[in-house]
């Protein structure tokens, strides 16, 4: 069977357009919001700060038994090998005082025992600070979850805007090259035509070839930060995503704009290591009162309920009939003295408290300096981002009239290619500055608690 050129190319395309349309479908896309929820619930991190706080709700089920009633079973079998003697005296037997103790074993050969018992708390004054110290734990576990989120938001950030800013490289890359294929075709023109030297054609194939170089440093750039970034993500290192966020959609004075902070004083709680802190002096705090509780009595109610027997043979034991114990009461305890136990233990948790105290102070003035800087570090990228876009502009339009000289035959080949690679540097400056200026509003975010919001 015989076919055309024309239907073969047009199965091709089709079968290249469903192979296209499949790897587009099996690529998940993200925004960077998605791609940050994404990662804080799939990153190793989290999951092992979820699993500290699933560990903490059983802690504080342990806590909470203490209130309920305490049952155990117990079971005894004794064999005798030698039964004691006990000592009575002789009047016991009436015998004279002159016989002397006399001598008596005591006991079988064989006995057993079967007891359950059932304790109940009723009154203990620390308990009701552990409840205390349990709900506190509790909010401690979920902060140090959201802790690990924020240190995940921030690293996903940080690769998601690495990646976007070398794939917008990339495409004025391209488009240098497809300019520069342009200009080298129509180089060898005029040299066929004898208007140029051949040394103009090869100066151009040698900037031609430096930037496809550089083009593949690039492109080994983005498929190592689309690693780092599905490795922040928790994501298999050969799954595809595709980012649907845009650098070139926030222009400079959008950038501007992220870079203002309402100037008002900054609540110290919207950091979350200041947030955690202050409920790890809650702990201690219960931690001390904990202490000065176990002075207090403690008071519980005990029922106790069994059998017994005992035979001088084994098969006995089994024939004979057992005979029922049982005893209720109740059990009050209360220190008297420990050695000064607790009196130690109450100056040691007293000097933790005031560490903490300290430490708190000292988070403070670190967050006040955070800010700072990360505020002066933005505005000085911006500064930095505006300084290379204006560079960049003016290289791109050094680089057209050059182009439109040498073209009209007023301009040499030698100044189209050091403004070539003047437009390349100031592209190159101008990617850097704007990957500087994202890194560190994500840095400025962090500083002021508004980098991750979520649950």
């Amino acid at each position: 069977m015989n076919y055309s050129t024309t239907t073969i190319r047009t199965g091709l395309m089709l079968m290249l357009t469903f192979c296209s349309i499949e790897i587009v479908y099996g690529q998940k896309q993200y925004s960077l919001n998605e791609a940050i929820q994404f990662a804080t619930e799939r990153n190793i991190n989290v999951q092992n700060t979820k699993l500290d706080a699933t560990s903490a709700e059983a802690r504080i089920q342990e806590i909470r038994s203490v209130a309920l009633p305490q049952a155990s079973i117990s079971g005894q079998a004794l064999k005798n090998l030698a039964i004691q003697t006990v000592f009575l005296p002789p009047a016991f037997f009436q015998l004279p005082e002159s016989a002397g103790p006399q001598g008596v074993r005591f006991g079988v050969k064989y006995s057993g025992s079967l007891v359950a018992a059932v304790n109940q708390l009723i009154f203990d004054a620390s308990y009701k600070v552990g409840l205390k110290a349990a709900d506190t734990y509790r909010e401690l576990a979920q902060k140090n979850v959201t802790s690990s989120k924020i240190e995940v938001a921030g690293q996903v950030a940080k690769a998601y805007y690495g990646v976007l800013v070398s794939e917008e490289r990339i495409k004025l890359l391209d488009l240098n090259i497809g300019r520069l294929d342009s200009t080298l075709r129509e180089t060898r023109e005029l040299n066929r035509q004898g208007f140029v030297e051949k040394i103009d054609i090869d100066r151009l194939e040698v900037q031609a070839n430096n930037l496809r170089t550089e083009r593949q440093k690039v492109v080994n750039l983005i498929e190592l930060s689309y690693v780092l970034l599905k490795y922040q993500m928790g994501l298999s290192v050969d799954e595809p995503i595709k980012l649907t966020d845009k650098i070139q959609e926030q222009n400079l004075e959008e950038l501007e704009r992220l870079a203002q902070y309402e100037a008002k004083t900054f609540d110290y709680n919207q950091r979350i290591e200041y947030s955690t802190l202050q409920t790890q002096l809650k702990l201690a705090a219960l931690d001390i009162e904990n202490t000065r509780k176990q002075y207090y009595p403690r008071l519980s109610a005990f029922l106790n309920y069994g059998y017994n027997n005992g035979r001088d043979k084994l098969s006995d034991m089994i024939t004979n009939k057992w005979f029922a114990l049982s005893s209720v009461g109740i059990n009050l305890s209360a220190p008297l003295f420990d050695g000064f136990a607790k009196k130690y233990r109450l100056q040691q948790q007293r000097i933790t408290l005031q560490k903490a105290q300290n430490s708190g102070e000292l988070l403070k003035n670190s967050i006040d300096l955070q800010i700072r800087q990360a505020q002066i570090m933005l505005q000085n990228n911006l500064q930095s981002l505006q300084t290379q876009k204006r560079n960049l502009d003016l290289a791109q339009e050094i680089l057209r009239v050059t182009r439109i000289k040498y073209k009209e035959g007023v301009g040499s080949n030698i100044e189209v290619l050091n403004a070539e690679i003047s437009s390349r540097e100031a592209q190159t400056n101008y990617f850097s500055a704007l990957l500087d200026f994202m890194l560190a509003k994500v840095d400025a975010d962090k500083a002021t608690g508004k980098l991750y919001a979520g649950n």
